[in-house]
């Protein structure tokens, strides 16, 4: 499909709930909501559904569009989703009927009847934004959520899966009128005093592998219970160990409930992150990919080290 086909297809459908990933960041959050908003502005009945994951960074963008309880729709698509087993508990009745996904994972795993996956984007939100195009006008009511969903996966316009495109598509948004410097206040430049304490933590007892090129940092289930940390203190902690001088490889492990092990992985171009990740049963992009594994956090930490060892050749 291209983009007008796909924009073509939304126009014939109605009745559309929106699914999100679990864990979901702004780029999933942001992605679905904009994408709501257009079909609403088209007159279409659209929701996205519930997320019991969401954190209090991103449920302003996507309150405003939850599914009623009860409300059954007529058609299914999804966001940001690059597997099926990515998406919530609570979406498990939509699993199996998935009509449309949109996605920029070069993981995706094809699980609805059609798909649109754009691996060069460096954000869903820049797909939706070339959709919505094609829909309807791009309203600050769509805009925010957009930039939210660009402006996240891209680390605030630094990661390297940044592009030309990204920042025309971020000043397009930004000439809608949005307020852009209350977001990157709130995504970018305040931290909690628990988040800060953690990262102090995650720092100080970091490990260093392959002459000081591989970083492994960890968050433990008691850490997190000690300082009493919510879902909001912990995520994108992950980023902290790819600023670690002298490293091209960070690997961040966090202890989830039900002895599993969340594995984040960010690359520069010696590692392939995707590659590293697909040998624990994970996947993602070149530089920043992920997985869930079962077992201890030092069972966790050896498999992806050996994973690394494997796609490196060291």
């Amino acid at each position: 499909m291209n983009i007008k086909q796909v924009a073509a297809r939304l126009r014939e459908m109605d009745g559309i709930l929106i699914l999100t990933h679990v864990r979901p960041d702004g780029d999933t959050i942001g992605s679905a909501a904009a994408l709501c908003q257009a079909l609403r502005q088209l007159g279409k009945e659209a929701y996205l559904l519930y997320n019991p994951e969401i954190t209090a960074t991103y449920l302003p963008y996507a309150e405003p569009y939850w599914a009623p309880e009860g409300w059954q729709p007529k058609t299914v698509i999804s966001t940001d989703v690059a597997v099926a087993d990515l998406l919530p508990e609570n979406a498990a009745p939509y699993r199996d009927h998935i009509a449309l996904a949109i996605d920029h994972h070069p993981s995706h795993g094809y699980f609805a009847a059609e798909s649109y996956v754009d691996a060069s984007a460096a954000a869903c939100g820049e797909i939706i934004c070339a959709i919505i195009r094609e829909l309807t006008d791009i309203t600050p009511a769509i805009a925010l959520p957009l930039y939210v969903a660009i402006s996240t996966d891209t680390g605030c316009f630094v990661y390297s899966n940044t592009t030309a495109n990204t920042h025309r598509v971020a000043a397009e948004l930004m000439g809608c009128g949005i307020d852009v410097s209350g977001v990157n206040k709130a995504l970018f430049r305040t931290k909690s005093k628990v988040r800060l304490a953690m990262e102090a933590h995650m720092a100080a007892n970091m490990e260093l592998y392959d002459n000081d090129r591989v970083v492994v940092m960890q968050i433990p289930q008691a850490l997190c219970e000690e300082m009493g940390a919510t879902m909001a203190d912990i995520e994108e902690l992950s980023s902290l160990a790819a600023l670690v001088e002298g490293t091209d490889c960070a690997i961040t492990l966090r202890e989830l409930s039900g002895d599993k092990v969340k594995i984040s992985v960010r690359t520069g171009a010696r590692v392939n992150a995707t590659e590293v990740c697909r040998l624990v049963g994970g996947g993602g992009h070149r530089a920043a990919a992920g997985a869930t594994v079962s077992g201890t956090m030092e069972e966790a930490k050896q498999a992806i080290l050996a994973a690394v060892a494997k796609v490196t050749g060291v």
